[in-house]
């Protein structure tokens, strides 16, 4: 089986690089992509990047990695603090998976400190700007063998 991680991005991540860049950097979702790509080659990975506004087809990508992945790297953005069915998708498939975030979401609104994910995600990166998904990357690697 190939050694694969599916990357997902969450809603409004396609905005990265011009939304809010005092909170989450310069760095462009192809970047990102880029970044978790040339981690995840350096550990013997490769990836497959889904990003997109709707929670549906988040939930069929992470569906489908069954078939062909070993790990999830995911920054749900909102739908972290409001999608039980993202949750239930993530637990269903049963593969590890690292919940990243790139902006310090403690340090931010109360309602962001809230999580569906926290308690069944394998490794979980906050506040590390676009270097936590390389971190994510690194920290899954060592746990599949």
């Amino acid at each position: 089986m190939t050694r694969r991680i599916l990357l997902v991005n969450g809603p409004n991540l396609n905005l990265l690089g011009s939304r809010e860049p005092e909170v989450y950097g310069t760095a462009t979702l192809a970047d990102v992509e880029r970044l978790t790509a040339e981690a995840a080659a350096d550990v013997g990975f490769e990836v497959r990047a889904v990003q997109s506004n709707h929670e549906g087809v988040l939930i069929d990508a992470i569906h489908a990695a069954r078939e062909d992945c070993v790990a999830i790297i995911i920054n749900p953005g909102g739908l972290t603090h409001t999608s039980v069915s993202l949750r239930d998708a993530l637990t269903g498939v049963a593969l590890p998976f690292a919940e990243v975030h790139i902006s310090d979401v403690y340090a931010r609104e109360e309602f962001r400190h809230h999580s569906y994910l926290h308690d069944v995600a394998a490794v979980r990166v906050i506040g590390e700007g676009v270097d936590g998904y390389a971190s994510a990357v690194r920290q899954l690697a060592a746990l599949i063998p």
